[in-house]
């Protein structure tokens, strides 16, 4: 039932499918063609044209009332799939009030006349070509009590419009309905031709009659007829409508219509289950309001499944000696990778914030802003060269120690030295890298890192404070430190609904751009960790933006791995 959720959003069976285990305690003869498989669900088989039959005059029977025959020789409609029509006229004409219509072919069950006689309280003039499936029309009708309302008569064969009005020539109607022929042979409607190979064979039987499913020329020149009709008797109908069967019949009829200018065209789909159908509807009134086309983006978005992955309880062991210094309220497996999450995110820079949860889990719901987790190697040893070309402070009397530090300019490098120096830094960074720790400037989480550059205490102690920034969601571009105000870190742990306002902070401090991208992210996602036996679960569940969730999945693993394989 793929296609359930883009039926017409007033069709009974869009979010509610029939219930077959209710339908066959309450009517026997439905029960005898239902089955029960292992896991205790009811089906049927829709290959079997008695089920097939059952299940319609079911479904009319308890949803509308309404008691129909149908022979096995002949077509049985779907109840969704004509309900579909029924409402996408209801939507053309507008409103109610006193409605008629006119149904070419209307078949053995007349079901188009019934449905829109029950519900609408609709006039019908239903035409019909083939004896057995006239007789059982009127027998319908008469059976269920709408004579009144609906007139069945026998037509000719290839009369469409114009002969079956020539004794109504009093009455404006208000709309046409069809379900023409949709095959022009015997190996069309058997699918040798006209179905591609990747294509899943029907998953139903086709019980149509001869002139039910087969004309000359196929749909296509069965329509192209009504349309000839429709431009001699023009606005004796308000509008004139037709099913399809096969998509690519769409394009030409409309061609066809726009070369006889026609003012007013439509079109629709009708989807069920596994089935889809195309309808045209076309007008020569210009007062009528023109229903909307499907949008081309009517495929639903596949449902994303969450991205999971487990932290062994090894790794657990590991990362609770590395998370003591980070939290002490850290005492369960479930807070302890919660503490290491939030602080490699936190040198990513990725916003985050807990939600409420279960009890046994904790929640964390994920702002990113900026693309933090790739090229970090080359990222940090940019940031290197950076911290050794940030300018030292001019001398000033006020602090002395400072002051008497600053006034000893170091001995300019050699170019060796220089070198030398750049392959000193490049290896301890190679170093740092393959440690599992979060991607900062410091070698162990919560510890700084030592200078490596030789400089004087002064330039060290200013290393560890523009570390201490980079912690704090900051970045160095061009020179120049631009820390991330206080504030908005704040207003990120304690106030969660203000979190966009933090978002603003970060990418301002990190692009130098104002209040512009306060709605900038990448994607936003929620995270679960919870316990599953002695090992810890970790769900990342996608929410909007683009699809970057498992690139931040794979470099938290990747993470984890380096944590247990590196040296001690």
């Amino acid at each position: 039932m793929a296609l359930n959720k883009s039926m017409h959003p007033r069709n009974r069976y869009k979010d509610k499918a029939p219930d077959f285990a209710y339908l066959a305690s309450k009517y026997p003869e439905f029960k005898q063609h239902v089955h029960t498989n292992l896991t205790g669900r009811v089906g049927l088989n829709f290959k079997d044209p008695e089920a097939v039959r059952a299940l319609t005059c079911t479904l009319l029977k308890e949803d509308f009332g309404l008691t129909i025959e149908i022979p096995l020789e002949r077509l049985i409609p779907t109840v969704p799939l004509r309900l579909n029509y029924i409402h996408w006229v209801e939507d053309l004409i507008e409103g109610g009030g006193q409605r008629w219509g006119i149904d070419i072919g209307t078949g053995a069950s007349c079901i188009y006349p019934l449905l829109g006689a029950t519900m609408n309280g609709w006039f019908f003039l239903a035409t019909e070509v083939d004896d057995m499936c006239y007789n059982y029309a009127k027998k319908n009708v008469e059976q269920n009590n709408l004579s009144e309302l609906i007139k069945v008569v026998k037509v000719p064969q290839k009369t469409l419009l114009m002969d079956a009005l020539k004794e109504e020539s009093g009455i404006v109607y208000d709309f046409c309905m069809c379900n023409p022929p949709f095959f022009a042979n015997q190996l069309e409607a058997k699918g040798e031709n006209s179905r591609s190979a990747r294509r899943p064979p029907p998953s139903s039987v086709n019980t149509g009659g001869v002139t039910e499913i087969m004309a000359e020329g196929g749909e296509l020149e069965f329509v192209k007829r009504i349309i000839h009709d429709s431009l001699q008797l023009q606005r004796r109908l308000r509008w004139y409508s037709c099913m399809l069967g096969k998509k690519c019949s769409l394009a030409p009829l409309k061609e066809e219509l726009r070369k006889h200018g026609v003012p007013k065209v439509t079109h629709t789909e009708f989807c069920q289950g596994r089935t889809m159908r195309w309808a045209l509807a076309w007008s020569f009134y210009e007062d009528v309001t023109v229903p909307s086309p499907p949008s081309k983006k009517r495929k639903l978005e596949k449902a994303r499944k969450p991205i999971t992955f487990t932290v062994l309880s090894p790794t657990v062991r590991e990362l609770t000696d590395k998370v003591a210094s980070i939290s002490s309220s850290a005492t369960s497996s479930t807070d302890v990778v919660t503490a290491w999450i939030e602080k490699t995110l936190s040198d990513l820079r990725v916003l985050h914030k807990r939600v409420p949860c279960g009890k046994s889990e904790v929640s964390l719901f994920l702002t990113v802003v900026e693309n933090s987790w790739i090229h970090i190697r080359n990222k940090r040893r940019d940031r290197g060269r950076q911290l050794r070309e940030v300018p030292r402070a001019p001398p000033s009397g006020g602090n002395s120690t400072l002051q008497s530090s600053e006034t000893k300019q170091p001995e300019t490098p050699t170019p060796a030295q220089a070198t030398e120096t750049d392959s000193k830094t490049d290896t301890e960074e190679s170093e740092v890298i393959a440690t599992p720790q979060p991607e900062s400037s410091s070698s162990t989480i919560g510890g700084a890192q030592a200078s490596t550059n030789g400089n004087s205490p002064i330039q060290e102690s200013g290393t560890k404070e523009v570390d201490q920034a980079v912690d704090n969601t900051a970045c160095l571009e061009q020179g120049q430190e631009n820390k991330v105000d206080s504030t908005a870190i704040a207003l990120l742990s304690a106030e969660p609904d203000r979190q966009e306002a933090a978002a603003a902070a970060v990418a301002s401090a990190t692009t130098g751009e104002g209040s512009s991208d306060v709605h900038h992210f990448l994607f936003k996602c929620l995270m679960n960790v919870k316990d599953e036996g002695s090992d810890v679960v970790v769900e990342m569940h996608w929410v909007e933006g683009q699809n970057l969730m498992n690139q931040l999945c794979t470099y938290l693993k990747n993470q984890l791995f380096r944590l247990m394989v590196s040296p001690l």
